[in-house]
């Protein structure tokens, strides 16, 4: 709750600032109920700040009693209980912030460019932008430029002299897969660098050596994040499928690979688009076993233990077979938020569970609660899916695991305001696991010692029940 009223407190402001500017019934009501007593003579928009700098206030209590309390104080547990969890919710709310402001940020990109790039997703984050100066191949002149470098992507824009609309063109889109810096020394232009991508190399001149500096230590930064995220994601796959020896590049078209089957993603495997039954059906790769779609397997190539017969492949699969490389193409790569075999393998505790929201009808999900994030709830529509369907934050969440249903015995509920979700496992023994983790998560605790593994079915489901007052 906390967290929603952040994100729409920027909003509220600027809509009681345009209504009081526009109204003056309005403006005249507001100006008479902050004359009240009650009101302390602080005015509307004061008094909506408020609940913004609780929590941050709380915090800052919290922890200048904790260094004023003796460490054998009775209160000292307590105390120190009561940090963490007003801490995490500081944490919760500090996250909306940046995500909005991030949002925000995009949207006025977004516009600068036309209206015409794609850029308006959560999971792109702006790292970088700035003018700049390129270097022409021809007749070395220097032209001015400006980027903006993103997480996954570097948009090169050419400025565009217009008194209204948008003030950028787009001009080549380098994605941050592939990307290589290479600091260069030019006698007639110095402070200059070279960007080089799959899509185009850039001969680019800062302004400034220091300016230069601050460019090739953003951009190297954001290439070493993103390999280490994908590097990440493809050892928990590795982690995750152990019993399924996975086709290694050198062995592509030489060995038939192990398939994925369709059951187990409900998204296209390269560009992350959702499968359906009439304009994205699902294929496999006949080099490495991935479900595509039917544009990401627009392919073909000759397979050594096909005996040589050309065969249905992926993209890369051909890249890399073949030889050839397709610089031209620009299809936009989608970024990974948070991915389900990276948080499975690294759980607390992940199943399958019936989900029901509100009166929606049941529907069946991946559910993972990971080690890194113990407070939230992830779901996905299959195990293999790389982008959840949703996530529940469960700190203050009620739970009520009383049989509701006789077609769903081992069922329980999370409400918290006018928030329902309603969830059903397959076994009693199943949802045990997942209460006694949910029962500390809804209280801000995690489970005890730093070596914890994931709850197993082993584990003695005897959790402490919330009482709902």
């Amino acid at each position: 709750m906390y967290g929603e009223y952040v994100k729409g407190f920027d909003n509220a402001m600027e809509l009681v600032k345009n209504m009081t500017e526009r109204i003056p019934q309005f403006k005249s009501i507001i100006e008479e109920i902050q004359k009240q007593k009650i009101c302390g003579s602080l005015t509307l928009q004061h008094h909506m700040l408020e609940p913004v700098q609780r929590i941050p206030r709380y915090e800052m209590l919290l922890k200048d009693y904790l260094r004023k309390l003796p460490p054998g104080s009775p209160d000292w547990n307590d105390a120190k209980k009561s940090l963490e969890i007003i801490s995490t919710a500081a944490s919760h709310s500090n996250s909306a912030i940046r995500k909005m402001e991030n949002l925000k940020k995009l949207l006025e990109i977004y516009e600068m460019l036309g209206e015409e790039e794609d850029i308006v997703n959560p999971s792109n984050e702006l790292i970088k932008e700035g003018q700049i100066l390129k270097l022409a191949a021809r007749n070395t002149s220097a032209q001015e430029r400006y980027l903006f470098l993103f997480n996954n992507m570097l948009l090169y824009c050419v400025p565009r002299f217009s008194l209204v609309g948008s003030k950028f063109t787009v001009r080549t889109r380098v994605g941050i897969d592939g990307m290589k810096i290479v600091e260069t020394h030019n006698e007639e232009y110095p402070h200059t660098f070279q960007v080089s991508g799959k899509e185009r190399t850039l001969e680019l001149q800062a302004s400034s050596e220091q300016d230069k500096e601050e460019w090739i230590k953003a951009l190297q930064e954001t290439i070493d994040a993103f390999h280490q995220r994908h590097e990440t994601f493809r050892n928990a796959i590795a982690k995750d499928n152990d019993i399924h020896s996975e086709v290694s590049t050198a062995e592509l078209g030489k060995r038939a690979p192990r398939w994925i089957r369709d059951n187990e993603v409900t998204m296209c495997m390269k560009c992350k688009e959702s499968f359906n039954a009439l304009t994205r059906r699902r294929h496999h790769c006949r080099a490495c076993g991935h479900v595509v779609c039917w544009k990401c397997s627009d392919y073909k190539a000759q397979l050594e233990y096909d005996g040589g017969k050309l065969s249905k492949v992926c993209k890369d699969c051909y890249q890399i077979i073949s030889g050839f490389t397709d610089s031209e193409e620009k299809k936009r790569k989608g970024i990974l938020e948070i991915e389900s075999a990276e948080v499975s393998g690294n759980s607390v505790v992940c199943s399958f569970l019936q989900y029901m929201e509100k009166s929606k009808p049941w529907q069946k999900a991946w559910c993972v609660i990971p080690k890194q994030d113990p407070l939230v709830l992830y779901m996905y529509g299959a195990p293999q899916d790389v982008r959840a369907q949703a996530t529940i934050p469960l700190l203050g969440y009620i739970v009520d695991d009383m049989l509701r249903s006789a077609d769903l015995p081992h069922s329980f509920k999370l409400t918290q305001s006018k928030s329902v979700h309603s969830f059903a496992a397959d076994s009693e023994e199943l949802k045990q696991k997942w209460l006694k983790i949910i029962l500390l998560a809804v209280t801000g605790e995690t489970p005890d010692g730093p070596g914890k593994h994931p709850a197993t079915l082993d584990d003695d489901p005897e959790p402490k029940r919330k009482s709902e007052c």
